[in-house]
């Protein structure tokens, strides 16, 4: 990483926050507010934190716009979205090192592959036949460009991921290590005593600045296309089956698992553990809290939840007891209650 070094009073122009105090004190690195020192810089997005203000060493300290720092002993940047404003400046004094641009020689690049000239290939790479590589991209160690394949300017893709046949990213996408676009989808038809394969015949397609983490799988099409706008921001450990669509600039958290031809809408927030069952609808901004399942269409914005919240055992076995009793209590009740009409209607009243 460059020793990048900005002024409060820089950082403050560069992020569009409000500096207040000692604007010529030189930044060179963020911490969290425990470890901060004199010359970084910290923040303050959570309540619950405001305590460790008091102790800590930071120099500035961003902070939303309504929060006191009377008798604070740091500097302030004043911010609506602290914790925006910090990524940013983490981003500043530590900008990523550009890729050397070449093809190492241990790499294997098919004649008809085109890789332009600014684009770094590691080592060990593949690159298949008629496979386009951007200007600016760099393909990482052990990594896998299938068939065709075409990256857009700027992509990233990390050592050891797979990027199969016809698979099309657009510009400045990431692929973390190990993560595979366009492998087959989860189909296969029932012969009676076994199961026959079905081609998957589609294709992955990936919009501009999105994000595909470690170990997440996308699979491609089984006829149409799997499709991920612009924006999508894709964590760790999630599984994207075939026809799959997501709209522009939604997140999913990892461990999520979206069944195959679910549509999930625009700028939609989905916690870690979620899961969708196939074909589904989903609303635009819909945000589904951790460990849901999603079993029917959403039609409209909100936060969803489903599942049990974590309890001490002894109460959770006489829950899951009761559980059970459920279907035969609503018998009852629907029972009762008629009883009750019956009566009531007999007696006038």
């Amino acid at each position: 990483m460059a020793d990048s070094r900005y002024t409060l009073d820089e950082l403050a122009a560069l992020t569009g926050s409000v500096c207040e105090g000692a604007g010529q004190v030189a930044i060179h690195a963020v911490a969290p507010l425990e470890t901060a020192g004199p010359d970084e810089i910290s923040f303050l997005a959570n309540r619950r934190y405001r305590a460790q203000l008091a102790d800590t060493r930071a120099a500035a300290v961003i902070l939303p716009r309504e929060e006191s720092a009377q008798g604070a002993r740091f500097a302030v940047l004043r911010a609506d979205n602290p914790y925006l404003v910090f990524a940013r400046i983490a981003w500043l004094l530590n900008p990523p090192p550009a890729p050397t641009a070449g093809v190492d020689e241990t790499a294997v690049v098919a004649p008809d592959a085109r890789v332009d000239e600014s684009a770094s290939v590691a080592a060990q790479a593949v690159i298949e036949a008629d496979a386009w590589i951007g200007p600016g991209c760099s393909i990482g160690p052990g990594s896998v460009i299938g068939t065709g394949v075409s990256l857009g300017a700027g992509c990233q893709i990390g050592a050891n991921a797979s990027v199969l046949a016809g698979s099309r990213l657009g510009e400045r996408v990431e692929v973390l290590p190990g993560a595979v676009i366009g492998s087959a989808g989860f189909g296969f038809a029932d012969a009676g005593d076994h199961w026959e394969s079905v081609p998957q015949l589609g294709r992955v397609l990936i919009g501009d600045d999105v994000s595909i983490g470690a170990n997440t799988t996308v699979d491609r099409g089984s006829q149409g296309d799997t499709r991920i706008g612009d924006g999508c921001k894709i964590d760790n450990l999630v599984q994207i089956a075939h026809n799959v669509q997501i709209g522009e600039h939604t997140v999913v958290a990892a461990n999520a698992g979206i069944s195959g031809s679910t549509r999930i809408g625009r700028y939609c927030r989905i916690a870690g553990g979620v899961g969708f069952v196939g074909h589904l609808e989903i609303a635009d901004g819909a945000t589904f809290t951790g460990m849901s399942m999603i079993t029917g269409n959403i039609h409209d914005a909100g936060v969803y939840s489903s599942g049990v919240p974590l309890m001490p055992t002894r109460e959770w076995r006489r829950s899951a007891v009761r559980f059970r009793q459920l279907d035969d209590m609503a018998r009852r009740l629907e029972k009762l209650e008629r009883l009750m009409e019956t009566t009531k209607d007999r007696d006038g009243r």
